[in-house]
């Protein structure tokens, strides 16, 4: 065997999603688009479809922090992407997982709705996500309204919320740009914003782009991108998922796709 690891590996702590579109199986899907080995460390395990989230069970915290020692001590952690949390005690646990990666950049996407509409993160893990868990962030993915539900903001602009978000303590924001007119998301860090066009879809049939963008982001921060460069690279392919959503799939909101499975089995 080799002394160094072929690839990069990526870890994602999130939710599992058993309707495979979003969660920690759009989270592998992207890794595996974007040329990386995927790892997961699971917070809770849903009951759902493309139409409901009909249960939810929280992993315990100690289950959470012995999956992330154990890929830790043995494979190497090259970035984390961080997705659904739900409650207080799963941050606390995610803070303290985090800790034994050393400087591992980390991208945490704040899961707070489902597609469906069903609520991801109460308000105590809101407020423990806002003052345990962005401080240790190198980039925070939110959109348009958790943005705002994390600064507060209001009716502010998407570079305010930008600047706002940042002043959490992560050391860069992209607010995506599902929820703009123009679709563009909007990196900052402090010293620059810079909008980040990419390919606008209308909203629906999508589930598990917010995923996607801050896997492949968190990805690219694994092969030695900047931030800035890895939030181009994820929005290239968050926006390509998104076109080319399987509509079909299910009754409700179909699975973004990452490989363009609709056009056929490849030879």
């Amino acid at each position: 065997m080799g002394d160094t690891k072929p690839i990069p590996s990526v870890l994602s702590i999130a939710g599992s999603d058993s309707g495979g579109g979003a969660g920690i199986q759009a989270d592998l899907k992207a890794f595996a688009r974007c040329g990386v080995h995927g790892m997961t460390a699971i917070t809770a395990i849903t009951a759902q479809n493309t139409v409901a989230v009909e249960s939810v069970e929280a992993i315990s915290p100690e289950t959470i922090v012995a999956q992330v020692r154990a890929v830790a001590e043995d494979i190497g952690v090259d970035a984390v992407k961080v997705g659904m949390l739900g409650t207080a005690d799963t941050v606390e646990a995610v803070v303290e997982a985090i800790g034994l990666l050393g400087s591992a950049p980390v991208v945490v996407d704040p899961v707070m709705v489902s597609e469906s509409g069903a609520v991801l993160l109460d308000d105590s893990a809101r407020e423990a996500l806002v003052g345990r868990l962005l401080p240790l962030a190198a980039v925070v993915t939110p959109n348009l309204p958790e943005a705002r539900a994390l600064t507060g903001a209001g009716d502010a602009g998407q570079e305010d919320l930008a600047r706002a978000v940042l002043e959490l303590g992560p050391s860069a924001v992209v607010v995506t740009g599902g929820h703009t007119d123009d679709g563009d998301d909007l990196f900052f860090d402090g010293s620059q914003a810079v909008a980040i066009p990419g390919e606008h879809h209308e909203e629906g049939g999508a589930h598990g782009s917010g995923c996607t963008h801050s896997a492949a982001l968190a990805a690219g921060l694994a092969r030695g991108y900047s931030p800035l460069e890895a939030a181009r690279g994820a929005r290239v392919l968050a926006s390509e998922a998104v076109g080319n959503a399987l509509r079909g799939i299910g009754s409700g909101a179909g699975p973004v796709d990452v490989f363009g499975l609709a056009a056929g089995p490849r030879q």
